[in-house]
C-alpha cells in the first residue's frame, strides 16, 4: 500500500458510507414506488420531467444526456424503450439533420401529470419530510458548497 495515501478518518468514512446508504435507500424506494404505481422507472420519470421543463416538451438528445448525467448511448436505450411505450417520440433536427430531438407525446404528458403528485409525495415522505427545517437548510448549504467546488475544477 502507498504509505503517502491519506486515508479517510473514521468520521469521514462514516459520513461517506451514510451518504451512499441513504442515497441508495431513497432512490431505490422512489424507483419501486414508480414501478409499482405507474410501471415507470425513476430514470424514465426523470426523462419525462426534463422534457416537460424544456421548450415545447422536447430536447436534443445530447443536451438531455448532459442534463441527466448519463451517456448518450445510455439515454438512447432509455428513450428507445419510452418510444416503444408511446411516451416519447424521436425527431430529426431539421436545422442540421445530425441532431435528434426527444419529444413528449400526449400519453407521456398524461402519465407525467398523473404520476407527478404521487412522486412528489414520496419524495416528501422518504426524504425532505424526515428532516426538520434546520437540517434541510444545513444540508442544502453543504450541497451547494460541494457542487460549487466540483464545478470549479
Amino acid at each position: 500500500m502507498d504509505s503517502d495515501l491519506l486515508w479517510l478518518t473514521d468520521s469521514e468514512l462514516r459520513l461517506w458510507r451514510h451518504y451512499l446508504e441513504c442515497y441508495r435507500e431513497i432512490v431505490g424506494q422512489l424507483d419501486l414506488d414508480l414501478s409499482e404505481n405507474a410501471g415507470l422507472s425513476l430514470a424514465e420519470y426523470e426523462v419525462l420531467v426534463h422534457l416537460s421543463e424544456s421548450t415545447d416538451g422536447r430536447s436534443r438528445m445530447s443536451q438531455l444526456a448532459d442534463a441527466m448525467l448519463i451517456s448518450r448511448s445510455g439515454l438512447t436505450r432509455r428513450v428507445d424503450r419510452m418510444v416503444r411505450d408511446g411516451l416519447v417520440v424521436k425527431e430529426v433536427c431539421l436545422e442540421d439533420r445530425r441532431g435528434t430531438f426527444a419529444t413528449l407525446t400526449p400519453d407521456g404528458w398524461d402519465l407525467l401529470k398523473r404520476v407527478a403528485p404521487m412522486h412528489v409525495a414520496a419524495v416528501r415522505s422518504r426524504f425532505v419530510g424526515r428532516l426538520n427545517q434546520g437540517q434541510q437548510e444545513a444540508l442544502m448549504d453543504a450541497l451547494i458548497a460541494l457542487k460549487g467546488q466540483l464545478e470549479d475544477r
